[in-house]
């Protein structure tokens, strides 16, 4: 099957790239890792504006979707311009009480979702299996927690933990707070979420490595050795090619994914993904070499993501055993 994109669709990727390209998304990232939210939230909004959280949203709740291979489109522009803050949360969330919403229990979505829509609300989700903690709880407006059969508004978080990626804040939400609902249908709903934050991630792992490749190109074509360009080297070049490969494999199973939704299918997606990420990380630092470790260098905000995004919402062992099982 031949698959293209629309040209409405890719206009509005290159809108979404054209207006991070005019933003200063650096700065936001180091404020963000620093405790500074400010610059952050400014591009939350932003990006909210274009449309991005509608994408998971029924028309009900101010949304345009679920459109989820727009959705994919947008995170891979949001993972090549290492955008902070928990975009991915943020749309599992809204996945989470529109499912809801679709079950018959709207009022958790008439109370929440038109404010993550709008961008006025940045949320966080900690899903069963998730692990202890949820990503920008400290800076989210609202953290939503499932638990057994219970989702509940989480009152609070613990202490902020280090993590490999600084702009990643992790907090344990605290227990109890408000009971937003409660009732078997909150499983299926969870593993909704699930589905779309996995897919969303994976968009992520392609834009870091499509970023990361790119900066490594540029970075080989200016360093020079023995008087030429260290680009020119073979061993270079097929370190080069070998990247390349691994993010183009990723390509159509991300697309494939998003038209299907189906577990196996996603999964697959995010664990081919996450490892070209990783991979390009790799590349980037062997072939920058020393500068590629300094903090200073913008480089350095994407090589910081990739082994994290890649762990996120679902490791690659997860993902190859949800591929196995279907």
């Amino acid at each position: 099957m031949r698959f293209l994109l629309t040209a409405q669709q890719r206009d509005f990727a290159r809108s979404l790239d054209a207006m991070l390209t005019a933003a200063d998304v650096p700065r936001a990232v180091r404020a963000w890792s620093a405790g500074d939210a400010g610059p952050g939230r400014a591009l939350f909004s932003r990006i909210a504006e274009a449309g991005v959280f509608a994408l998971v949203a029924p028309e009900a709740y101010d949304g345009a979707g679920p459109l989820p291979l727009e959705l994919a489109l947008v995170c891979v522009e949001l993972g090549r311009h290492a955008v902070p803050g928990p975009v991915v949360e943020t749309v599992a969330a809204g996945a989470l009480l529109g499912r809801l919403a679709e079950l018959g229990e709207p009022g958790p979505a008439k109370r929440l979702l038109p404010a993550i829509v709008s961008g006025s609300c940045a949320a966080s989700v900690l899903l069963p299996g998730a692990g202890p903690y949820a990503l920008d709880a400290d800076t989210a407006d609202a953290v939503l927690t499932v638990t057994g059969r219970e989702l509940r508004l989480a009152p609070g978080h613990g202490p902020v933990q280090p993590s490999a990626d600084p702009a990643r804040r992790l907090a344990r939400p605290l227990p109890g707070g408000e009971l937003l609902f409660a009732g078997p249908e909150l499983a299926g709903a969870a593993d909704h979420a699930a589905l779309w934050g996995r897919l969303a991630a994976a968009g992520q792992c392609l834009g870091v490595a499509e970023a990361l490749l790119a900066r490594t190109v540029a970075y080989v074509k200016q360093r020079t050795q023995f008087g030429v360009p260290v680009g020119s080297f073979q061993a270079v070049k097929h370190r080069l090619a070998d990247t390349l490969i691994a993010v183009e494999f990723a390509r159509p199973l991300l697309y494939g994914a998003a038209l299907s939704l189906a577990p196996g299918e996603v999964a697959a997606a995010k664990v081919t993904a996450g490892e070209a990420a990783y991979g390009a990380a790799r590349t980037a630092l062997q072939l920058h070499g020393a500068v590629g470790y300094t903090q200073e260098l913008d480089l350095s905000l994407w090589l910081r993501k990739a082994r994290p995004l890649r762990d996120a919402w679902g490791s690659p062992a997860q993902c190859r055993a949800a591929v196995l099982g279907g």
